[in-house]
């Protein structure tokens, strides 16, 4: 039975997208250091993300925008980025494993875990390549934007952040219907 395991990263952050991944592991390879990827530093976290493309069967992402964010909200967009993760394996699961409580619709026997991403192994590897591809985008952001610091908190809430937002503004990639920036907005 081929089990596709996804989670996402960014649901928290003030800017950049959410990202979602799925993944089919081989049973016949084992990764070592599969793990919630928060549980592993960004050395580690690399290291295994290169290892889960090797082996794997299946490798997809998905993405929902800082627009459809703002749009649908983020729980929505979370969906969004794990129905289009699902739809980018190019590959049919037997049945797909979510981290967290809830899943997006989809036309494959579908179940939610909590904490699923240091319970089973395919979500882990969802969790860290979710994260990796996520940090690349913020750290892709930060050669644009270095004002904001995305090199070391990836756009999240941090106190340094807030503060260069209070200073610089909003940037495009920002999330406008997240509090804080709706507060330097004005709104």
């Amino acid at each position: 039975m081929w089990i596709a395991g996804v989670d996402e990263a960014g649901r928290g952050p003030l800017a950049g997208p959410v990202v979602a991944a799925a993944v089919v592991l081989d049973p016949s390879h084992s990764i070592r250091y599969l793990d919630d990827s928060k549980k592993l530093t960004a050395k580690r976290r690399e290291e295994v993300f290169e290892d889960i493309q090797r082996n794997s069967v299946a490798i997809g992402v998905g993405h929902a925008s800082h627009l459809e964010i703002d749009e649908i909200n983020i729980l929505q967009a979370t969906m969004l980025a794990m129905t289009r993760a699902i739809e980018d394996l190019g590959f049919e699961p037997d049945q797909v494993l979510c981290d967290g409580n809830r899943c997006p619709e989809l036309n494959y026997p579908v179940k939610a875990i909590v904490k699923g991403d240091s319970k089973v192994a395919s979500i882990s590897a969802a969790s860290i390549i979710a994260k990796v591809t996520r940090d690349r985008i913020m750290l892709n952001l930060h050669s644009k934007y270095p004002e904001y610091g995305f090199d070391r908190q990836k756009g999240y809430p941090t106190t340094t952040h807030r503060l260069a937002l209070k200073k610089y503004g909003p940037m495009v990639e920002h999330r406008r219907s997240f509090g804080p920036v709706r507060d330097c907005l004005g709104e």
